[in-house]
C-alpha cells in the first residue's frame, strides 16, 4: 500500500479565493487552453462516453467533422475550471448552467473560456455569469452560470 500524499491536481497558490461582498457587475476571468488527445481520452474514461466522433479516426473521419472533436462537456468543463479556481474561486458551489454548442472543437483548438459576473443577488449570495468558449474568435459554446459564493468571514 502507497502512503504518499496524493498530489494536488491545481497549485492551491493558484487558485483565487473572492466572497461575495468582492464581487461586482462585469468582472471578468479567462482562461485558455490547448486539447490534447490526452484530455480527450482522459475524458472520455472518466465519463464513460466512448463516442467513436471523440476516439476513433477512421469513424470521425466519414462525419460532417471530419476527424475527431472534443466532448462537448469537456469544454464546458473549462467554464468550471474558470468558476472554481479563479472567478469567484475556491468556494464557489454550482447552482445552474445553461449550454449551448455552437461548434465542434478539434484536438490542438486552442479553446478561450470568458467568464463575466452580470447580476449578483444578496439573497442566498448568488452570482449569475455569462460564460463563453471560442475558438479562433468564433464562439464555440455559450449559456450561463449561476453559482453560491460564500460571503466575508464575521470577525
Amino acid at each position: 500500500m502507497n502512503s504518499a500524499p496524493a498530489k494536488a491536481a491545481v497549485d492551491p497558490r493558484m487558485v483565487r479565493t473572492l466572497c461575495f461582498e468582492d464581487l461586482h457587475i462585469g468582472m471578468r476571468e479567462t482562461l485558455m487552453k490547448t486539447v490534447m488527445e490526452t484530455d480527450v481520452v482522459g475524458f472520455a474514461n472518466i465519463s464513460g462516453d466512448e463516442n467513436p466522433i471523440h476516439l476513433c479516426d477512421t469513424y470521425a473521419q466519414g462525419t460532417r467533422f471530419g476527424q475527431r472533436i472534443a466532448h462537448g462537456l469537456y469544454t464546458a468543463s473549462l467554464i468550471s475550471a474558470v468558476l472554481g479556481t479563479r472567478l469567484p474561486g475556491a468556494g464557489a458551489v454550482y447552482r445552474s448552467q445553461t449550454l449551448n454548442f455552437h461548434a465542434p472543437v478539434r484536438i490542438g483548438d486552442v479553446v478561450t473560456v470568458v467568464v463575466e459576473v452580470i447580476e449578483l443577488v444578496r439573497e442566498g449570495r448568488k452570482v449569475r455569469l455569462r460564460c463563453e468558449a471560442l475558438v479562433d474568435n468564433a464562439v464555440v459554446l455559450d449559456g450561463e452560470a449561476i453559482v453560491s459564493v460564500p460571503g466575508r468571514p464575521k470577525g
